[in-house]
């Protein structure tokens, strides 16, 4: 029997399935990083950033570390890749999302079709090519001024790979977390900002670990970046620089651990805590 849309000769149309999640990740991070390039004054202070402090503190400090077989300059690269992983991951997200959640970017796109795991795949796109960007820029920097020598052997490049991987999520999803902790998008730089730089006197980047109160030492050991700086030091140093970490080894072991650790205390943090509304929103 014909049907009324026959007989009217019209047809019916069947609606176009929607992209799956990982798809619209992926388009949504596309757009991420389109916008992160846009702004030209952000994307050059968040690379140039670290690099710029690695010239100032591998110039001012650059003698030779007694009995370690390295100098200061290359102590400090490793180091500030690390922190440049951290600045792109946990400094960028806690800033942005906050200031999304404020100007009710977020509230909008909680309103879509689209799945809520493809806007954080999205991020995680954001940071993960932002970091290797980083990286590549602060490790030809260590190459081209201060000696540092790539590892040759696949389990250096290996462990370098763990750590960035473990490294990066887990200071993404502390960044999520804390990005519910300001009440309006342009107090979100004072708290995000301040945690990490205390984090980076404490953690071994800026400062020697052997000229650092262990009481403080033990405070940024409970947070990933101190465990960073350590395993990447392990990778681009020679065994020798051990010596100068407090337990007197790299401690892969308990690196992974740590990592693992905040990569699972970190999902849990942003699942109690991240919120799609501003407190002003209710």
């Amino acid at each position: 029997m014909a049907t009324a849309a026959d007989r009217l000769g019209t047809t019916r149309t069947t609606p176009a399935a929607l992209p799956g999640t990982w798809a619209l990740g992926l388009r949504r991070g596309s757009l991420e990083l389109r916008q992160f390039f846009r702004q030209r004054d952000q994307a050059i202070f968040t690379f140039a950033f670290p690099i710029v402090f690695l010239f100032l503190f591998a110039s001012i400090f650059s003698n030779d570390v007694e009995g370690a077989g390295i100098t200061a300059s290359q102590l400090y690269v490793p180091s500030m890749i690390a922190a440049g992983i951290m600045s792109t991951s946990f400094q960028s997200l806690g800033i942005s999302i906050a200031i999304e959640r404020d100007n009710k970017q977020l509230r909008r796109l909680r309103g879509t079709p689209m799945p809520p795991a493809s806007y954080f795949l999205g991020k995680v796109w954001l940071v993960l090519v932002t970091g290797l960007l980083e990286t590549v820029a602060l490790l030809a920097v260590g190459v081209l001024f201060y000696d540092i020598e790539l590892p040759t052997g696949a389990v250096d490049w290996l462990t370098f790979g763990w750590i960035f991987v473990l490294g990066l999520t887990g200071c993404a999803l502390l960044g999520i977390a804390i990005s519910s902790l300001p009440k309006t998008g342009q107090s979100a730089s004072s708290v995000v900002v301040l945690p990490f730089l205390v984090l980076q006197f404490i953690s071994g980047v800026y400062i020697a670990i052997g000229t650092i109160p262990d009481w403080l030492l033990n405070i940024g050991a409970l947070f990933p970046l101190k465990w960073m700086c350590q395993g990447l030091r392990g990778v681009f140093l020679p065994e020798t620089a051990a010596v100068l970490e407090q337990a007197g080894g790299w401690e892969y072991g308990r690196i992974a651990l740590v990592l693992g650790a905040w990569c699972i205390g970190g999902l849990v943090l942003c699942l109690l805590t991240f919120r799609w509304k501003s407190r002003r929103d209710g």
